[in-house]
């Protein structure tokens, strides 16, 4: 456990390391080479720092927190990684559910690319009906429109507080707004013309809330190959998240920078070695650094976190 420097989080807890890869967002990974520069050391084993490894140690973490925090868990793995035995998964809810009991309640978010095995695990081991954990976030990974098509649908069948997606690293444009809007739906007959709490034709059923998007997260990709993040995208999942009512977080833009060329600007083609002019006025991105491309979103950042009721922006500047 420790403080993070991620943007959304206060701190990360890793009682399972290591992962595998499953789609695209996966090519540049953070924690993969973040754990390769680990190698040997802090429980990252030296010959293959990124295999699946479960900390036993780190269980009881949480119990000696004194503060509220909001905790990342597993940023450095997939807690529902295939190679992860259900009853570990188990005595990590175990050690989240018994921060509830405690005086100082603690937020933890869990995010995977892998929901088909969330929602095995919930199936199987909790009962239908059952109110979520208050303090427990689910999320997924969508960093393209088919990663969101795929995963999402599959999420918001798992009971949790909140349900939300991190677009990270965002490789595509991506309409969310299916699954941020409110709908209303009779759970007997699945119809979705009437009003929470009204009575539905069907004669079966009462008109209930669908579970929907609670929280959405984006960010760049960071790194040795990262590949740049269009405006049009990123403005594109702010302005879905205003229009549902649903908060919205930028995390940053990543390695690249979006520029306007005010003059001819000379390029080389890195195939052949010649040189390419191109004009003023065209639109190009710029390889400047994490922290120069920065966090701003039309001049403004956004920190927007789901609460009870609605939402908070910790910082709108």
């Amino acid at each position: 456990m420790g403080k993070s420097k991620i943007e959304w989080t206060d701190y990360v807890w890793n009682p399972v390391t290591g992962c595998t890869p499953v789609s695209e967002g996966c090519r540049n990974c953070y924690a993969a080479r973040y754990a390769k520069r680990l190698a040997g050391r802090c429980g990252y084993p030296k010959d293959n720092p990124f295999r699946i490894i479960l900390h036993l140690e780190r269980l009881n973490e949480p119990l000696r927190w004194k503060k509220p925090r909001r905790v990342f868990v597993c940023s450095m793995g997939d807690l529902f990684h295939p190679d992860v035995p259900d009853e570990f998964i188990k005595q990590v809810f175990n050690s989240m559910a018994t921060d509830i009991l405690q005086p100082c309640k603690h937020t933890y978010m869990v995010l995977t690319k892998r929901p088909e095995r969330m929602l095995q695990f919930f199936e199987k081991y909790t009962t239908c009906g059952v109110a979520p954990w208050p303090n427990v976030w689910l999320g997924v990974t969508a960093e393209n429109q088919e990663a969101a098509d795929e995963r999402i649908p599959i999420l918001l069948q798992v009971p949790a507080a909140v349900h939300w997606v991190s677009c990270e690293p965002l490789l595509g444009s991506v309409d969310l707004s299916g699954w941020l809007e409110l709908t209303w739906a009779c759970p007997e007959c699945g119809d979705m013309s009437g009003f929470v709490g009204e009575r539905c034709s069907c004669g079966e059923g009462v008109y209930v809330e669908q579970p929907r998007l609670n929280w959405v997260v984006v960010g760049g990709e960071t790194g040795p190959g990262a590949r740049p993040m269009h405006p049009d995208w990123v403005g594109s999942l702010r302005d879905q998240c205003q229009a549902a009512g649903v908060p919205f977080f930028f995390k940053q833009w990543g390695e690249w920078q979006l520029m306007e060329l005010n003059e001819p600007l000379d390029v080389r083609n890195k195939e052949t070695g010649d040189f390419e002019t191109w004009p003023a006025g065209k639109t190009v991105f710029k390889r400047v650094s994490k922290k120069k491309a920065g966090r701003l979103l039309d001049g403004r950042t956004w920190d927007e976190l789901p609460i009870h009721g609605g939402f908070k922006n910790e910082q709108a500047g």
